[in-house]
């Protein structure tokens, strides 16, 4: 490739950085994924919102904050909800409050359903990465994705999932 109006490329240093990062990140997550699937046919985009339910007061959230928490289209989170409906695992309904919103809740057959599935989910983790880095490598990792998650969200705010 030739110089590009002002492209900084990579050099051979950062390319294979970054190239690790893609191929290790999708690998984690389809290995998590797949073993999700295949101990309790859950995956691991359903998992999370397993988990961001069961951290909330009462155990439910308005679909909009839902998709906002795990950086995902509405359509695709209320695609995802609609399975999860339909295998028990959460509700969904209208919002007492202004009846416009709708919230989705954790039943206590999902909340169960995640008890058994974080054990799954955190050995994966913990042996896939967690246990494969020194901890001044876990740290650094994390300052490095929190500094990228800032930046993203800064250059749109609407999109900030840590609310």
């Amino acid at each position: 490739m030739g110089e590009g109006r002002g492209t900084r490329w990579l050099d051979a240093e950062q390319q294979a950085s970054w190239r690790a990062l893609v191929l290790g990140v999708t690998l984690l997550f389809d290995r998590l994924d797949e073993d999700l699937q295949r101990a309790f046919d859950l995956s691991l985009g359903e998992y999370e919102i397993l988990v961001r339910l069961s951290e909330r007061p009462g155990r439910q959230m308005r679909m909009a904050q839902l998709a906002d928490a795990l950086a995902h289209s509405r359509s695709r989170v209320t695609h995802t909800v609609a399975r999860m409906q339909n295998a028990g695992l959460v509700v969904r309904a209208s919002s007492p409050e202004d009846g416009r919103g709708i919230i989705c809740s954790l039943t206590d057959h999902g909340y169960s359903v995640l008890e058994a599935a974080a054990h799954v989910h955190v050995q994966g983790v913990r042996e896939h990465i967690v246990d494969l880095a020194s901890p001044e490598d876990l740290r650094a990792l994390g300052r490095v994705m929190n500094a990228v998650s800032d930046n993203l969200i800064a250059c749109h705010p609407e999109a900030d999932i840590r609310a």
